[in-house]
C-alpha cells in the first residue's frame, strides 16, 4: 500500500505529522513522535515578540536603548517563552540531528520587520521548510481588510527576503474572500497553505468580573469549517494544502484527503493520547485503502473537491440551504 506523498516538496511516507505544539518543544517527544510514525515534525512557534524582546535586549547592552521599541505592551519578559531565538535555532540543530524526517520550523508573525535575517537563521540551523502563522486579531478601526493582507503579504516577502527554504502560511478562516488572498500567496511564491489557525478564545470570569485565559483542545466538529475550505480550494491553486484543528481519528484523515489534503497535522489528539496516536491514524488510513482497493492516495485526495463543479458557489449555496431546510428531517 503507497501512502506516500508529497508536501512542500518535501517526500513523505503518508500525510500524517504532528502540528506545531509543546510536544515539540523536547527532543524525547520528537524522538517518540519519529518512533510512533510521524512523518515530518513541525516544530512550536517562535513569536515575532521573542525575536523582538533579544532585539531589545541587545540594544540595552550596547547603551542604545533609545533606538529600541520598549513602550511596546507585546513585549514580555524572557521567563515568559520556552525558547529564545538562539536557543530556537539551536533546537532546529538538534531536532534535525535526532530524528530522519524533516522538520519544519514554525514562525508566528504580526509585523515583516523582524524576519529577513532570522529566516536565514533558520535555514542556515537545518529546517527543511517553514510554516508563517500570521497571527493578527485586528482592533482598529480604522485598519482596513486590504491593509491587514498587505501587511501579511509584507511579512512573506520579508520570510523569502531572508530564506529559499519552501513556506507555507498558517492562517486564520477570517478572510472576506480567502481564495483571492491564497491566489496572492501563491504568486508570492507561497507553497503550502495551512488550514486553519486555531484562535485564542478568552472566557470572562463573572464573579472577578475579569477576562479569564482560556483554551480548549479541539475536537472532531471542528474539521468541518477546514473540511469546506480544503474542498474549495483543492485542484483550483497550485498550492499543496495542509488541515489542522479538529482531526482525532482515522475518519477525520480520510475526510480530509478526500477534501484535497496533502498533510493533516495533528495536535490535541496527541496531547490526549500522547504520541503513539499517531500509528493508529496511519494504520486506520491503510485499511480503509485497502478495504477500498485503492493503490495509493492519489486516488483518494481531492475526490471530493468543488473543483469537479461547474459553479462550486452555487453548489455550496444549495448545500446551505438544503441543510437549514431540512435539518430535523
Amino acid at each position: 500500500m503507497n501512502l506516500t506523498t508529497s508536501y512542500l516538496g518535501l517526500p513523505l511516507k503518508h500525510p500524517i505529522m504532528p502540528g506545531a505544539s509543546p510536544l515539540t518543544n523536547h527532543l524525547d517527544s520528537i524522538r517518540a513522535l519519529e518512533d510512533a510514525g510521524a512523518a515530518a515534525i513541525v516544530l512550536a512557534s517562535l513569536f515575532e515578540e521573542q525575536v523582538r524582546l533579544t532585539q531589545t535586549e541587545r540594544l540595552k547592552l550596547e547603551n542604545r536603548l533609545a533606538e529600541a521599541d520598549t513602550e511596546d505592551p507585546l513585549i514580555e519578559g524572557a521567563d515568559a517563552y520556552a525558547f529564545g531565538p538562539d536557543e530556537y535555532l539551536e533546537h532546529i540543530y538538534r531536532a534535525k540531528l535526532a530524528v530522519n524526517i524533516p522538520i519544519i520550523a514554525s514562525l508566528n508573525a504580526r509585523t515583516p520587520t523582524t524576519w529577513v535575517d532570522f529566516a536565514r537563521s533558520v535555514q542556515q540551523a537545518g529546517a527543511d521548510a517553514i510554516e508563517l502563522n500570521l497571527y493578527f486579531l485586528p482592533t482598529d478601526f480604522d485598519t482596513t481588510a486590504g491593509e491587514i493582507e498587505h501587511r501579511m503579504l509584507e511579512i512573506v516577502a520579508s520570510v523569502h527576503q531572508g530564506s529559499n527554504l519552501p513556506l507555507a502560511v498558517k492562517l486564520s478562516p477570517f478572510f472576506s474572500s480567502l481564495p483571492n488572498f491564497v491566489s496572492q500567496l501563491q504568486r508570492a511564491g507561497v507553497k503550502g497553505i495551512v488550514l486553519f489557525n486555531r484562535f485564542y478564545q478568552p472566557d470572562i470570569n463573572v464573579r472577578f468580573q475579569e477576562v479569564a485565559p482560556k483554551l480548549e483542545l479541539s475536537d472532531s466538529t471542528e474539521l468541518l469549517l477546514r473540511l469546506r475550505w480544503l474542498a474549495i480550494l483543492s485542484g483550483r491553486v497550485p498550492v499543496d494544502l495542509a488541515v489542522t484543528g479538529g482531526v482525532h481519528t482515522p475518519n477525520d484523515v480520510i475526510k480530509s484527503i478526500l477534501a484535497g489534503a496533502h498533510g493533516v497535522q495533528v495536535v490535541s489528539s496527541l496531547l490526549r493520547h500522547g504520541p503513539m496516536h499517531l500509528r493508529s491514524l496511519v494504520t486506520g488510513l491503510t485499511q480503509y485503502l485497502e478495504e477500498h482497493h485503492l493503490h495509493s492516495l492519489d486516488d483518494l485526495r481531492g475526490k471530493l473537491n468543488l473543483a469537479q463543479s461547474p459553479n462550486p458557489e452555487a453548489y455550496e449555496r444549495a448545500n446551505y440551504v438544503h441543510s437549514l431546510l431540512y435539518w430535523d428531517r
